[in-house]
């Protein structure tokens, strides 16, 4: 159970009903704020020094500036604030140029919200969460 003070959460995402349902989620628990709100890379790095949240959760795919692009400069301004990925996908050199670009960790969208709130909680500790990646659906099968 987090016994720390509440998480306050910057959602960035240029889909607004994937904003609103993230917003609905937070303001529902105990143990997250919602810090605040964008809709592009730009706009996330002007309320990071606007709102200085504790953790930020960035959709990886947006316009005027992508997620890769957005967590390198948020990176480079704010060097211990979190960045958690969040994506549709599984484009995985977008995801490693994320990461490299300062990312903590990543979700994939349709993942489960407590798993979504445990990455964040990891994040914001400082540890690095356990990364989930589907399973192949095809087994190769070698020659001995």
């Amino acid at each position: 159970m987090w016994n720390q003070c509440d998480m306050r959460v910057l959602i960035v995402d240029d889909d607004e009903r994937v904003r609103n349902a993230l917003s609905v989620y937070f303001d529902a628990r105990d143990d997250f704020d919602l810090a605040g709100e964008a809709s592009n890379g730009v706009e996330a790095v002007e309320r990071c020094r606007q709102l200085q949240p504790d953790v930020v959760l960035l959709d990886l795919n947006m316009p005027v500036m992508d997620g890769v692009a957005a967590t390198k400069r948020i990176h480079t301004e704010f060097p211990y604030l979190p960045v958690v990925i969040l994506t549709n996908g599984l484009d995985m050199d977008r995801i490693h140029a994320a990461l490299r670009a300062g990312a903590s960790a990543y979700v994939i969208k349709s993942s489960n919200v407590d798993r979504l709130a445990e990455t964040l909680r990891s994040s914001y500790r400082g540890q690095r969460p356990r990364l989930h990646v589907p399973k192949p659906i095809l087994k190769l099968q070698t020659a001995c």
